[in-house]
């Protein structure tokens, strides 16, 4: 992605990314990482509910309409929500690296108005890793996936372990959390990296 500053840009040493082997096929839904989560948990009622899909390589696509709750200005998407569905989709391409990361930097750029009803077409793409560090580009399209880009992204992710959620996390979410077995089994899933 040009244009961005040199904190999201990898550094010359980063490597191409790797799908894991374990990774989501192609086509697959990724489903929401905590059912509580704004930006992709089903239990939130005025969340973005934002669906993303495995891709090809280490890419995601997702989709967020643009709800009443979700304006700014009368009429259109808060540009916050706007930063947040790019985040919440960047942060899905963790799940092709079968990684936790947590977002360090992101820098968005608005490029177009997005009107409430209107959907957002989302594509993001892992660019290149450094250590624990993730480097990645999201774009976002209104109109249908080819339509006119409305908002794009760069981004820098940090790997952290699941302790980093306990040691800093609300204690009444993070035991809810952890007595759900599909949450457990999520968070031991990515525990053990190649």
């Amino acid at each position: 992605m040009s244009g961005t500053s040199a904190a999201v840009d990898p550094p010359a040493d980063a490597v191409r990314p790797v799908r894991h082997p374990d990774a989501p096929a192609p086509g697959e839904l990724l489903g929401a990482h905590y059912e509580q989560c704004f930006g992709c948990g089903a239990e939130q009622p005025h969340g973005l509910h934002v669906e993303a899909r495995a891709g090809e390589g280490v890419t995601v696509t997702a989709e967020f309409t643009v709800q009443a709750a979700h304006q700014g200005a009368p009429g259109l998407a808060h540009g916050g929500v706007l930063t947040s569905a790019l985040d919440e989709t960047l942060g899905s391409l963790n799940w092709l690296l079968r990684t936790i990361a947590v977002t360090g930097r992101l820098e968005t750029d608005f490029v177009r108005p997005v009107p409430v009803g209107a959907t957002l077409y989302l594509e993001a793409e892992v660019t290149a890793v450094a250590g624990r560090k993730i480097y990645s580009t999201a774009t976002g399209r209104v109109g249908g996936p080819d339509g006119p880009v409305a908002v794009r992204a760069g981004a820098l992710f940090i790997e952290v372990e699941v302790e980093h959620f306990v040691d800093h996390g609300r204690e009444e979410e993070i035991k809810a959390a952890m007595s759900d077995p599909d949450q457990v089994r999520r968070a031991r899933a990515f525990e053990v990296n190649p």
